[in-house]
């Protein structure tokens, strides 16, 4: 087990599994691999015992680990069952659940057999996929975890962010380490941009090589555990080559932020002689890179989002985007480059709107674009981005679309370089380092 004083807290998603906490539903965090999902289960640990629950009360089984990897689900029950302890609630912690075939049949005895709290970990979202949520609907909540944000990630790289006097009176941020040494807010923004937020950089240092090292592991890992492995356990073999994965991850990658259609993933893969245009004539390859698309969106390494037409207030069928789960892995795979930052911001905004509990749109007004239309129960921003706002065409362009849209909600311009003026028309002009802290 990891000691406490090695855990870092993540607590905004802390709070949500202790807002859970002896209710019944089971509780599934998600997310892609090795982006703290097994370390959250060990902070809740740790809460259980602060609060005065008994180690002999928890459960905890990593079905990573060769001690339980190779167990059925039968076994699974039967080792649970002996530890339960007559009369007091169990804490039961699965961790990588998804390994273990007909996991759910071991859930739902739990669930009618003891008296207990369970709290479950998968890489994969096949986890909760139509075959397994008929076991478990209405009986499960689902807690999405993401990579570090910018505040979490200063935060596990032990910097601290303090406000200090301007010379004009005002205040403004800067970074200290633990041996008090200063610095620039973007400066940090900029590794953060580089080395991504995978918690386990924070262990190996802001170390180029080690990162990118650590990075490919993940890969390896999803590609290979989550996507090649999976598909063997489901008896399909509609994704067996890696080397296409690989294809079409740089694909996406390399087009984070832009419109694509699957067809014209295919059409690129054909023109590189990458893809057969299937055996039969006629036979489309879309149906491959449909189902090789869908196996990376399953395990969190990308994310898909819809268009919405503003003034229609519908969903629209036509092209999506997709952003890739973290930015050091997009470096890790196509290599450190400044020619289509604005995307790479663009990304990372997208994810801390996820974190920050808002379903995301990509918005369109006419012929026109916003970048982010996202929506809570009771609120909803529009919000562009962009590099700078320093040049008058740059403004022009950005603003546009928002100023077509007519109802009361807030509307936001996000940029690394917002110049002097706070707002336009009533438009937000913020700085987007300072937005990502604000959070």
């Amino acid at each position: 087990m990891i000691e406490s004083h090695e855990l870092k807290n993540r607590d905004r998603y802390l709070k949500k599994l202790i807002g859970f906490q002896d209710t019944e539903p089971v509780k599934v965090i998600t997310g892609i691999r090795r982006c703290g999902k097994s370390s959250l289960l060990k902070l809740m640990i740790r809460h259980l015992w602060e609060t005065g629950i008994g180690q002999e009360q928890i459960v905890e089984m990593n079905f990573e680990s060769h001690d339980f990897r190779s167990m059925t689900s039968d076994e699974v029950y039967h080792y649970v069952k002996e530890k339960a302890i007559p009369g007091k609630r169990m804490y039961l912690f699965f961790d990588e659940l998804q390994r273990i075939d007909a996991w759910e049949d071991a859930v739902n005895s739990f669930r009618v057999d003891l008296d207990c709290d369970i709290y479950i970990t998968g890489s994969n979202a096949y986890l909760l996929s139509s075959e397994y949520s008929t076991y478990l609907s209405g009986r499960c909540v689902e807690i999405k975890m993401l990579p570090l944000s910018f505040r979490e990630f200063l935060d596990f790289h032990n910097f601290e962010v303090r406000e200090t006097s301007s010379a004009l009176g005002g205040t403004h941020r800067q970074v200290f380490d633990k041996n008090g040494e200063r610095y620039d807010l973007r400066e940090m923004f900029d590794a953060y941009m580089r080395f991504g937020g995978m918690p386990g950089i924070a262990d190996i240092g802001l170390d180029q090589e080690k990162a990118l090292s650590l990075l490919e592991g993940i890969y390896s890992t999803v590609v290979v555990r989550d996507i090649l492995e999976r598909e063997k356990r489901r008896g399909q073999r509609q994704i067996t080559d890696s080397a296409l994965l690989r294809k079409i991850v740089l694909f996406l990658a390399d087009n984070i932020g832009s419109s694509v259609s699957v067809s014209s993933i295919g059409n690129t893969l054909m023109n590189e002689g990458l893809l057969e245009d299937g055996k039969r004539k006629g036979t489309p390859s879309t149906h491959t890179v449909q189902a090789y698309i869908a196996a990376l969106l399953e395990s969190y390494f990308f994310y898909e989002i819809k268009r919405f037409d503003i003034k229609g207030k519908e969903y629209l069928r036509t092209l999506g985007k997709y952003y890739i789960v973290d930015i050091g892995l997009r470096n890790f795979l196509l290599g450190f480059r400044n020619r289509d930052s604005g995307h790479a911001i663009e990304n990372v905004v997208y994810f801390e709107l996820l974190r920050r509990g808002y379903d995301v749109a990509i918005g369109k007004i006419d012929n026109q674009e916003v970048d982010f239309i996202a929506t809570t129960a009771d609120d909803k921003l529009y919000i562009q981005v962009t590099e700078s706002m320093q040049s008058e065409d740059v403004r022009k362009r950005e603003l546009a679309p928002l100023q077509k849209i007519r109802d009361n909600y807030e509307k936001i311009v996000l940029s690394l370089e917002p110049g002097l003026d706070a707002s336009y028309d009533g438009i937000k002009s913020l700085n987007l380092v300072d937005w990502l802290l604000d959070g």
